[in-house]
């Protein structure tokens, strides 16, 4: 076997069974029958096997539910399947599963939470397909609600499936959340998450955002809106962001300027938080 695969193995039945926190390297290399010297051959941290860890199942586990969005032909079948292959993955990927479930709380580093945001906002997507083959124009209004719906439905049925251990009919609690699901996506007219929400949570979520992923959603508001005060604002904004062009007082102004328009508000935040890592600008005052 090879080395690194071996300890990546032994690791997760440690983690599985006394969690990440409280399994120290030294018990990783013990249980693996190598050195310490050996383990950091293949993993610089225990960070990094943590990573690898989580790039190895969650590749495997997004790979087959994409697979089976895009290639179930029958429409009517599709979210029977979707439940069907996302639980029997757990299944099979079950002490990779409990783990995470169990420790939500662990103080993971910053390029971890990243990787992780990472494989939810692929999810976010795969669902999305999901909801737009079955449904259509019929839910153009509630979609962006039907992902969170469909995973809250994932995440508390993981936890009774992952943490139960007497047998559990995949089949049956596939059949049960699809018919949930479909009640649900044809009789809510009510939205609350809309396009523009999810666009600022990504942003939001991303330590990282160039200043063209900025610039893009400022240029979409742009668009969007009338002659106004607050479409001049947002201009002058994009301009700074791509040339750092204006005094921090008059940034502060027009984020001033933004922050009470109802289809302003998180954008405003965006760049509050962008202006502060970027170039170090104060502008908390305007939020205050």
């Amino acid at each position: 076997m090879i080395k690194k695969q071996l300890i990546m193995e032994k690791a997760l039945e440690l983690f599985a069974i006394q969690g990440i926190e409280a399994t120290p390297i030294q018990q990783i290399t013990d249980y693996c029958g190598i050195s310490k010297g050996a383990f950091y051959l293949a993993f610089k941290s225990k960070d990094e096997l943590i990573i690898a860890l989580i790039d190895h199942f969650m590749i495997q586990i997004i790979s087959d539910i994409d697979y089976t969005v895009k290639n179930t032909q029958n429409k009517q079948e599709l979210l029977f399947s979707f439940f069907q292959t996302t639980f029997q993955s757990f299944h099979t990927h079950a002490n990779f599963a409990k783990i995470f479930m169990k420790e939500q709380s662990h103080s993971f580093n910053k390029e971890l939470i990243n990787k992780m945001r990472h494989y939810d906002r692929l999810m976010d997507e795969i669902i999305l397909s999901l909801i737009e083959q079955i449904y259509g124009d019929r839910v153009i209004d509630t979609k962006y609600d039907l992902i969170y719906t469909i995973k809250g439905l994932m995440n508390s049925y993981s936890a009774f499936f992952i943490l139960n251990k007497g047998p559990i009919d995949i089949d049956l609690l596939s059949q049960s959340l699809a018919e949930k699901t479909n009640l649900i996506a044809t009789n809510t007219t009510t939205p609350f998450i809309s396009k523009e929400m999810m666009e600022i949570f990504k942003l939001s979520n991303n330590d990282e955002n160039s200043k063209e992923q900025i610039s893009e959603i400022l240029l979409q508001k742009i668009e969007e809106l009338d002659e106004s005060t607050e479409k001049e604002s947002l201009i002058l904004l994009n301009q700074h962001v791509l040339e750092t062009s204006l005094h921090p007082a008059i940034v502060q102004g027009l984020l001033k300027n933004i922050q009470n328009h109802p289809h302003c508000k998180g954008i405003a935040y965006i760049l509050s938080n962008y202006f502060m890592q970027d170039g170090g600008i104060n502008v908390s005052s305007c939020f205050s």
